[in-house]
């Protein structure tokens, strides 16, 4: 099992979760980090510093948000990795509990 960062993640894109990834599985995109499965060790660690909570187990990742799982393992493949904690978006904290924003993923 792995675990996979999902919607709530979008515009947000903070990174306290990638401060306590021992391997370094997380990867960075325009608005959105994603968790490389292949690298992700199952340590539960960056779970509970999402200040988004954004990020789940891959088997109990929100119905409506399963979607993310197949995204996760595709954008991780050609996305950098972050391995340093960022300054969030000045409006990470406004977007934070938005709904549908799918859409407004950047790739």
């Amino acid at each position: 099992m792995t675990y996979v960062v999902t919607e709530s993640c979008i515009k947000c894109k903070y990174t306290d979760c990638v401060d306590v990834c021992p391997v370094d599985c997380f990867r960075e995109g325009p608005n959105f980090l994603v968790i490389d499965p292949d690298e992700c060790i199952d340590c539960t660690l960056c779970v509970a510093e999402c200040p988004a909570e954004a990020i789940f187990a891959e088997d109990d990742v929100p119905a409506d948000q399963v979607h993310f799982i197949a995204l996760n393992a595709e954008l991780s493949a050609g996305w950098p990795a972050i391995i340093e904690r960022k300054e969030p978006p000045e409006d990470a904290d406004d977007w934070a509990k938005v709904k549908d924003k799918l859409g407004m993923l950047e790739r």
